[in-house]
């Protein structure tokens, strides 16, 4: 049987390159995101993606709605890549209660809900993958970015926690990036900061969406059958070494 893959935030970005891997694999994929116009342009014939849905992975009632509208079209579902994500760049004393709360809503509590709602569902038909997105931001401190780091360690966390309570039926690991040039990341940066991260990073460039997706694809197959509670850095060497080798 094909595999039934759901996407968060997958209409661009890292998401947008793990909904088309998996499609390309021969995976059925839906993808949800509150991007209502780029989930309209998921809808044409010549799309990847099967199931494009609207919703918000920060609420309880979205989550649900999406996750009956899988049942409904696609009877269940195989592997869950928690990918929908926000980065607001502040100073901690600049920061808002709003901010702070958006941010560890969409970052982490989107990964709860989901992943809940997922693992009822794997837990039941006796198999199941989850793989959420952390960040080499969840390891180690980040100036400007105290809600980002924050919510990403919180996912690293819960990965290993939801692996133990929900092994041997479900395996759950998180990827890590570093610097990956998204719509995200250059929307925040200047072309003259994207220039001063590659230089900090030994791979010499910025990651592309699409290795992170083939990291994806590997933790989501039988060949990583043993591999489970893990976070994996891809970071071209970012976190190898600390201010000494800067």
């Amino acid at each position: 049987m094909r595999k039934r893959v759901l996407v968060t935030g997958g209409v661009s970005g890292i998401g947008a390159a793990i909904a088309r891997r998996f499609a390309r694999d021969g995976a059925r994929v839906a993808v949800v995101d509150r991007d209502e116009k780029g989930v309209e342009a998921l809808g044409g014939d010549s799309s990847p993606v099967e199931l494009p849905l609207v919703g918000d992975v920060s609420e309880p009632a979205s989550v649900a709605a999406v996750f009956e509208e899988l049942d409904r079209r696609f009877g269940g579902v195989d592997v869950v890549f928690n990918n929908a994500g926000i980065s607001v760049r502040e100073p901690f004393l600049d920061a808002t209660f709003e901010s702070w709360s958006r941010v560890l809503a969409v970052n982490l509590t989107g990964v709860f809900l989901v992943s809940q709602q997922a693992a009822a569902r794997m837990l039941d038909q006796g198999d199941g993958v989850i793989v959420n997105l952390g960040s080499v931001s969840g390891m180690v401190g980040m100036p400007g970015y105290a809600a980002y780091n924050v919510s990403k360690a919180g996912v690293i966390e819960l990965t290993k926690t939801m692996a133990l309570e929900l092994a041997p039926t479900v395996r759950v690991n998180a990827i890590c990036p570093g610097y990956v040039l998204t719509p995200m990341q250059a929307a925040e940066y200047t072309p003259e900061a994207l220039r001063e991260c590659e230089e900090k990073v030994p791979a010499g460039r910025l990651g592309r969406p699409e290795e992170i997706a083939s990291l994806a694809a590997y933790l989501a197959s039988d060949e990583a059958g043993y591999v489970t509670g893990q976070s994996f850095v891809i970071d071209g060497g970012e976190t190898a070494g600390g201010l000494a080798s800067r």
